[in-house]
Parts: structure tokens; sequence; C-alpha cells
């Protein structure tokens, strides 16, 4: 079957421009791209009318609480939210309960998802067993049973000699690393980042220094091992040196930030808002800032939605109490295109943090609008305005930090495969 999509802006992250053309999609794939409408016979035209084509989007460290809080977020629910925000690939965090550190766990992880999600779902596994990290995981079992990445998602594993073992592991396996880095000595109960405004609300805070110290010690043993590793979250100014000279040193090292961290600070927590409690927690202006920077000059690869459900019980408690995290999956790509709209990165660049800058991380034939690439694709408006209302996102959790904020952008339809999904 031939989809030709026609009268449409392409958004092409590998040429890093945007221009009006037609895209064909044949089987799943795509095939051609014109400048023009071709004269030739397909079974399906979509007239984007001039509203902006683009590779879906390829979201890393998602979290669906299956198994374990099914109440928060399934693979249904999940998986339609991501279709409605132009999440065309979710790759899953491993901190369920019980976590994934076992190929039968990862197995019914893998089950559920290809049953209930309309998007494609690639988990990791955890690192070490129970993320407790005192012993690692089988990872070359649970990479031949489906694993994309190891990571135990927001723990850090603090004893350094277990951490060496699993990054040499998996450096013999090829396999990627995600680590989150945060010094666990200095963050453990922190609820802001420390400064005047952790002062002034009585707040217990961590120093900004926190992530600088945890990613000088990953680097370090990236060093040793030779390990390919991913940074979940490059949030501070201080951790950036360091990120620029394991890169410079040719280390197979790539960073990622959630896009709460690059449209917010630490003042959006205001008096005591819990929605915007998140992990690590909200930086200063001057952060934000120069991630911003950083991720328009390419030393950030990779954007994600860091979607981490909370039910209402566990959101409507005192800040300090307050469990971390916020639902991403629906407004990843409006959040991300305010970046976009105060002129800081164009469309391109944005989408080759969103989509190629990821696939290419985990080798996936998707992110482009290249022959023979996968066709997931997304069709939206960048400047349709609406104000966000978190009583309609399809997430079974509405912890959005943006309810009733004035957005921008919105996905008109989303094809994965070259199948329609949503719009």
């Amino acid at each position: 079957m031939k989809t030709l999509f026609k009268n449409a802006r392409l958004i092409d992250p590998v040429a890093l421009s945007q221009d009006m053309g037609a895209l064909l999609v044949e089987d799943g794939k795509i095939t051609a791209t014109y400048p023009d409408v071709p004269d030739i016979e397909v079974a399906e035209v979509v007239d984007c009318d001039g509203k902006c084509l683009a590779p879906g989007i390829i979201d890393i460290g998602v979290k669906v609480s299956e198994p374990g809080e099914r109440h928060k977020e399934s693979f249904r629910s999940a998986g339609r939210a991501a279709a409605a925000g132009g999440v065309t690939t979710i790759v899953t965090r491993p901190d369920t309960l019980p976590a994934i550190d076992t190929p039968e766990i990862l197995e019914f992880v893998e089950r559920r998802a290809q049953q209930d999600a309309p998007v494609h779902v690639l988990p990791m596994a955890a690192l070490t067993k129970g993320r407790d990290g005192r012993e690692m995981t089988e990872i070359g079992f649970l990479q031949d049973a489906g694993a994309v990445a190891f990571s135990d998602a927001d723990r850090v594993i603090s004893d350094t000699k277990v951490f060496a073992r699993a990054l040499t592991y998996a450096r013999s396996l090829d396999a990627l690393v995600v680590g989150h880095v945060q010094e666990p000595g200095l963050s453990t109960g922190a609820a802001v980042t420390s400064g005047k405004f952790a002062s002034l609300r009585g707040l217990p805070g961590v120093s900004a220094m926190a992530e600088r110290m945890a990613l000088d010690r990953d680097i370090s043993l990236l060093e040793m091992t030779g390990a390919k590793y991913h940074v979940d979250q490059i949030t501070t100014a201080r951790a950036l040196p360091t990120l620029e000279r394991a890169k410079r040193n040719g280390l197979d090292v790539t960073a990622g930030i959630g896009v709460h961290h690059l449209t917010l600070n630490e003042l959006d927590v205001a008096d005591y808002r819990t929605f915007f409690k998140l992990k690590p927690p909200l930086r200063s202006e001057d952060d934000r800032m120069a991630v911003v920077q950083a991720l328009a000059d390419g030393q950030i690869d990779i954007i994600s939605s860091m979607h981490t459900p909370q039910d209402e019980e566990s959101k409507r408690l005192p800040y300090q109490e307050a469990a971390s995290g916020a639902v991403g999956l629906e407004t990843l790509l409006p959040a991300a295109l305010r970046l976009v709209h105060e002129g800081h990165i164009d469309l391109p660049r944005l989408f080759r943090a969103l989509s190629l800058n990821p696939a290419r991380r985990l080798g996936l034939e998707a992110g482009r609008l290249l022959d023979g690439s996968t066709a997931d694709l997304i069709l939206f408006d960048p400047d349709k305005p609406f104000v966000m209302d978190r009583t309609k996102l399809l997430s079974k959790s509405k912890n959005t930090p943006f309810d009733g904020a004035r957005l921008e952008g919105k996905v008109l339809g989303t094809w994965v495969s070259g199948k329609k999904v949503f719009g």
C-alpha cells in the first residue's frame, strides 16, 4: 500500500532543512521525497495543508508502571498518550515493581506492550538486581531477551567497584548503559536545588555540584572501561565542562535532558507546588539557560519527557514528602517548541534532539525522512495555541506542571510504520 503525504513542510533533521514537498510511504517504509507533488498512483493521499511533517519522536526514559503500579500508568494508556503527543517510540525505564531485572519480567513487559500499545515500545532492563546497586544483572540474557539498554533509573550505584564491573561487562557485549548523575550522599532527601529560594521556602536542597561530582566519577570509569554510556539528564552549568571534555577525548558518551528542565526553573515551585517536584530538582534560571545553549550547540544530544506518572495521593502531600516526577508524553512537543518560539533553536535541530539522535544512539532505522527509513511520522502545527488542561490528558496520571499553561503546537496526526495511530 502506497501513501503520499503532499503539501508538507518537511522537517529533515539530517539535512537540517525545512522545505515544502511530498513524501511517499510504502509497506511501512519511506520510499521517496519530492519537491513537488509527483504524478504517481497511490492508495491514499494525505494533504498536509502546509503543516509540518517530521520523524516521530523517540522518547528515552519513559516510566510505564507495569508491573506493580498499573493504576498510575498502563501500556494501553501510555501508548495512547504517546500517539497523541507524536511519540512513536517509547524506551521504557526498569523502575517498576518488581524491577525489570530478569528475562521473565522483561518478556512479560514486551508481551503487554505488544498487545496494548499502538506505538513501538523498547524496554530497558535494570543494571543491578532489584536496582539495589550490589550485584549486576544477567546483562547478556537480558540483551538476548530484547533489552535495548541497561539502567538503574534514578538510583545511583554508589559502590564504584560494582559499577566498574557492570560497565566492563556491558562493554564486552556492546550494551548501552544509561546513568543518572547525582552524588547520592548529597542528593538524598533533597527536594529542591540549594540556594536562596530553597532557604526562603525552608526546603532541603542539593547543590548543583552533586551532578558534577557524579558525572566526574562516571566519566573516569568510562575512561577505564570504554563502555557506551548515556547520561539521562544534564541539568546544570557546572556539569557541562566535564561532558565537553569527555566528548573531546573521544569517549562513547551522549547526554540527554528532560523537557521540564529546559523550560522551567526553580522559581516555578512557587508556593510548594508539588507538580513541579522533579528528580533532579528544577534548577536556577542561569542553569536553565546554560543547558538550553548546550542543546543548541549539540553538546546535549537528546531531549526526553522523563515521563513519570504519579497518582493524586502521592502528589497531594507537603512538598518535601510528595513523590517526584511529572507526566510528559503529551506535553513533550509543545513544551519543547517553546525553545523554537523563543529563538533558541530551529525546528530541524529540535527534531535532531527529539528523533534523530535517539535513533542513532539506539541503532534504529527511524528518526529520519530518508529513503528506507521506518515510516514513523508526525504531522503537527507548531503555531497552534492552546491552554493545557490536565484533565484531558490520556495518561492515567495527570501530574503535569503545565496544567493551565499557554502552549503552542498541536499534533494533527501520528503514523507508526506507516499506520495511522492518532488524528
